[in-house]
């Protein structure tokens, strides 16, 4: 038996159901939620999702609350980056 899922990888199990602009959203939500992140803390990159909105460092044993699929949102990274500049001019 050959391999179904080498084009469509993860979003395989859906067959040809729901359209395929759609399995390709799903297909990068689900890649950014299974994929390990960097550790702030400990620097390793063994950060991993344990449901929704809530990360786990299996290394340092911390649990970090952040975004529903990526650990961290880009609205979270750009109002980190206004605090950093607001509190560097104060």
């Amino acid at each position: 038996m050959s391999k179904r899922t080498i084009k469509v990888g993860l979003v395989g199990k859906y067959g040809t159901r729901y359209g395929s602009s759609i399995r390709k959203q799903i297909k990068k939500i689900e890649i950014s939620q299974h994929k390990r992140y960097l550790c702030n803390f400990c620097g390793k990159k063994v950060i991993k999702r344990i449901s929704v909105g809530i990360w786990y460092c299996r290394k340092c044993n911390k649990t970090f609350a952040g975004g529903a699929w990526e650990l961290q949102t880009e609205a979270g990274f750009i109002s980190n980056n206004v605090i950093k500049k607001t509190s560097k001019n104060v």
